[in-house]
Formats: structure tokens, sequence, C-alpha cells
């Protein structure tokens, strides 16, 4: 697995092989679901089929389901 931030904290770990990935705590999970809670982290804007046309030729499969590489 790759090593990647905690969303909350920035530590870097390898958070999705510990219980509360992508988190590296339940604190900072629990942090994390305040904010969303309090509007602190909102989604910007409804999604919209357009906004999936860049995906139509992607192939189906469990490669779907890993994590991206850390940008």
């Amino acid at each position: 697995m790759p090593i990647i931030k905690c969303p909350t904290c920035k530590k870097s770990g390898d958070w999705f092989a510990e219980k509360y990935g992508p988190f590296c705590s339940h604190r900072c999970k629990l942090i994390d679901l305040g904010k969303w809670l309090g509007g602190e982290h909102a989604i910007s804007e409804p999604l919209k089929p357009e906004h999936f046309d860049q995906y139509a030729d992607l192939r189906p499969g469990k490669h779907l389901d890993r994590p991206e590489k850390e940008i």
C-alpha cells in the first residue's frame, strides 16, 4: 500500500492498512466527521451526468476500488 497523509493531521503512514484508514486515528476520524456535520466541509455542487463523461471509457474491475496514488 502507498504511504498517504492523514486528511486531518497530515501525518504520513500506511493508514489504509489500519482500521481508521484513511485517517491515522479514531480522533482524526471524529475531527473530520465534526467538520462535515458543522458545515466546514461541504460538496460544492450536486453531481450531474456530465461530471462522469471523463470516466465513460474506464474498463470495469476491482482496480477502480484501489486508492489513487498520492499527488
